[in-house]
């Protein structure tokens, strides 16, 4: 029996479909963060077991960010800020004065993290756009 080529890489692209990207980078990082602490804790991570099966293993988020620090996108800080507020579930809040400078490596370190993760289809949907910080720059001889 000869599979046509249409209907061979259904079959080995169908698993994929049934998984469900995240909606940030951000749940990604918390999803990993709590993976990796179970393994630290001496749980069995094996892939499909959980109830929403993820595009990825935990490690594929780490080796992202790994790539952003080795390309200087981020440093050691973003590190520790994402495994410190990522280990306690909950970003670092603005509003809190202790707070506020964990928050803007926090949300530094998880922008530049969101684009690599979108590209392998780890995190859903169209990059969110931080208009706080966005700056609309005339080209030179334009009429802006």
């Amino acid at each position: 029996m000869s599979l046509s080529p249409r209907s061979a890489s259904a079959q080995i692209f169908s698993p994929l479909a049934r998984t469900e990207a995240f909606a940030s980078a951000e749940e990604a990082w918390f999803w990993t963060m709590a993976a990796l602490t179970a393994r630290r804790d001496g749980a069995r991570i094996s892939a499909g077991k959980g109830s929403v099966q993820r595009p990825c293993e935990p490690d594929d988020i780490i080796k992202c960010l790994d790539r952003l620090y080795r390309q200087r996108r981020v440093d050691l800080t973003h590190a520790r800020i994402l495994r410190i507020w990522g280990e306690r579930g909950t970003p670092p809040c603005p509003r809190q004065p202790r707070e506020r400078g964990d928050h803007r490596l926090w949300r530094e370190a998880l922008t530049r993290l969101e684009w690599p993760l979108r590209v392998k289809g780890i995190v859903a949907g169209a990059p969110a756009i931080n208009q706080e910080s966005a700056e609309v720059i005339a080209f030179p001889g334009s009429s802006a």
